[in-house]
């Protein structure tokens, strides 16, 4: 029987900031063969038939997008949570190596985008975090210790999963503002931080059609609610794709809201490990803790 502890109204980010940002870089990949389940054209093909506009589009991210959206980071002085796909430790090593020398978390996002653990059953489930985890900490030296799966789509026993190869925190949810603490069947303890969706620009632009612009628009309104209206402690997760916006048209925008996150004295920034390691540290600010 799992047991879930959430933040009480008490609950507070390091700095006793009431209001938290997490800027995620999606960095994702897909297995051999495999393309994106969307494209920028909208239609897809007739199944059975390979996708090579898709294909192409997907390797924007290794090819550029992750090196502008590193270079944001950096100018703006951020560090970000990055889902890292196993697949690109294996075929763009280079790339996994500068996210981890500069500082970033590497979010372990399964094999490749295609690889969701729904579709898997427990064995295959037990393989691919191991085999996803080996791939990272190989290249890396450190093995990652936050987990979301395309989609942010787990299983019912997945982050139990977790949980027993070692992992501090998970983002297969998106039921709350803020983190919180879950005992799983196996009575480990492990951090779940909702993957809060509300900037992110997959959804804004590829399923919805918006503008970059729009998207800025999207998260101005939301932070001004949160700092203005909210009177709770909040999260809110600012998440691009790095084959999205990690293009021209759209990266300013991940440029201007760091800019503007940074000016905001009373909102703490930090990642998705460092809010999870805080919630370990703050257990009494949790309801039934």
């Amino acid at each position: 029987m799992t047991s879930i502890r959430r933040a009480a109204d008490s609950f507070r980010f390091p700095g006793d900031r009431r209001v938290g940002i997490v800027f995620n870089i999606a960095y994702e990949g897909w297995s051999e063969g495999q393309v994106p389940g969307i494209g920028p054209m909208g239609n897809p093909l007739k199944p059975g038939f390979f996708d090579a506009n898709a294909a192409s589009w997907g390797l924007y991210g290794p090819s550029r997008g992750i090196w502008r959206a590193l270079e944001i980071a950096a100018r703006n002085g951020i560090r970000t949570s990055v889902m890292t796909n196993g697949v690109l430790a294996e075929k763009w090593p280079e790339t996994v190596r500068a996210i981890h020398r500069a500082g970033h978390e590497i979010v372990a996002h399964s094999y490749g985008m295609d690889v969701i653990p729904v579709y898997l059953d427990e064995a295959g489930q037990r393989e691919n975090i191991r085999r996803t985890t080996g791939l990272i900490a190989d290249l890396t030296g450190a093995a990652p210790r936050g987990w979301i799966s395309p989609r942010g789509t787990g299983s019912p026993g997945h982050t139990d999963l977790l949980a027993e190869a070692g992992y501090l925190h998970d983002g297969d949810c998106n039921d709350d503002d803020l983190p919180y603490l879950e005992t799983t069947k196996g009575g480990r303890d492990i951090v779940r931080i909702p993957l809060i969706m509300d900037v992110n620009d997959l959804p804004s632009a590829i399923r919805y059609g918006n503008n970059a612009r729009a998207m800025l628009e999207q998260f101005e309104d939301a932070f001004a609610a949160m700092r203005e209206r909210e009177t709770k402690p909040v999260m809110l997760d600012v998440t691009i794709h790095t084959h999205v916006y990690g293009r021209p048209a759209g990266a300013w925008v991940f440029d201007e809201i760091m800019r503007r996150v940074k000016a905001a004295p009373d909102v703490w920034t930090g990642t998705r490990l460092e809010a999870a390691e805080h919630v370990l540290e703050q257990r009494g600010a949790l309801a039934g803790a």
